[in-house]
């Protein structure tokens, strides 16, 4: 991550010392273009109490810690024509309505993984399981190990959104140029959930499970009035109150938390 910051920054400094002047900063846009990027990102989440019911258990775990699970880079996973969906990653495509502000259409494809072995208070009851996990509790300490639950979104936390965008060009030069963006958006969050509770069979398919909220902001820097490079800070809040967890259409998780993002995109430009 820090090369792609050091980037940045010898980008800046190499920018044409002739930068155009600020009339003719004001007069250039990027109405009536589309623009198409690809890229991947890191990401972290806050603690989450998460909520388990079933027809012999309603539980609850209070203040989990997760984790993301970006694929370590190489060639063959991040640009292969059948793997490159496996690591963390924002595909968007957006439109300029007018010359600073643009709408786009997203997914950021984010991995969310309940840590193991992690100590955490439990309220509720379980019972009819045959594990050791059987009993009634109230804000008792549990472990959670594979034996009791594993909980991922890890095909993954897929948050499906439209955004509105603004940019506000800073540097503009005969090659390259630089802007600052700044967004919102809201959308559906449609997960395919690794999920197992007291040994039953997972649930293995995509389902609606609830609704993200996020706000952004950019750093652009765009070639030739072509291509680009951005780096993108994005945070929000997810809520998921029909997460599918089990084969039983009973068997339900629901849950809330907020997250952030760190991106890395590579995107065109198409001027109509």
């Amino acid at each position: 991550m820090k090369k792609f910051l050091v980037l940045f920054l010898i980008l800046l400094f190499i920018l044409p010392a002739s930068a155009q002047s600020e009339d003719q900063l004001q007069t250039k846009g990027n109405k009536k273009s589309i623009y198409v990027y690809w890229g991947w990102n890191w990401d972290n989440f806050s603690k989450s109490d998460i909520n388990f019911k079933g027809a012999d258990y309603e539980f609850t775990l209070k203040n989990v810690v997760a984790d993301d699970k970006q694929a370590s880079f190489d060639l063959e996973t991040y640009f292969h024509p059948v793997k490159f969906t496996i690591p963390q990653y924002n595909f968007r495509i957006g439109y300029y309505f007018k010359k600073n502000w643009d709408i786009s259409f997203g997914v950021d494809h984010m991995k969310y993984v309940v840590r193991q072995n992690q100590e955490v208070d439990v309220s509720g009851f379980i019972s009819n399981s045959e594990t050791i996990y059987d009993g009634v509790y109230s804000d008792d300490k549990i472990i959670i190990e594979p034996s009791f639950l594993i909980l991922e979104h890890t095909d993954g936390l897929n948050y499906v959104n439209f955004e509105l965008r603004h940019t506000d060009k800073v540097i503009t030069g005969k090659t390259v140029s630089v802007s600052l963006k700044e967004g919102f958006g809201i959308g559906a969050v449609i997960p395919r959930t690794n999920a197992t509770i007291l040994g039953n069979e997972r649930h293995d398919k995509f389902h609606l499970a609830g609704y993200g909220l996020g706000a952004m902001f950019g750093v652009n820097i765009t070639f030739f009035d072509k291509f680009f490079i951005q780096s993108e800070a994005k945070g929000g809040f997810i809520g998921l109150p029909d997460v599918r967890t089990t084969n039983s259409k009973i068997d339900r998780a629901s849950q809330n938390f907020f997250y952030s993002q760190y991106n890395i995109v590579f995107g065109v430009f198409f001027r109509l």
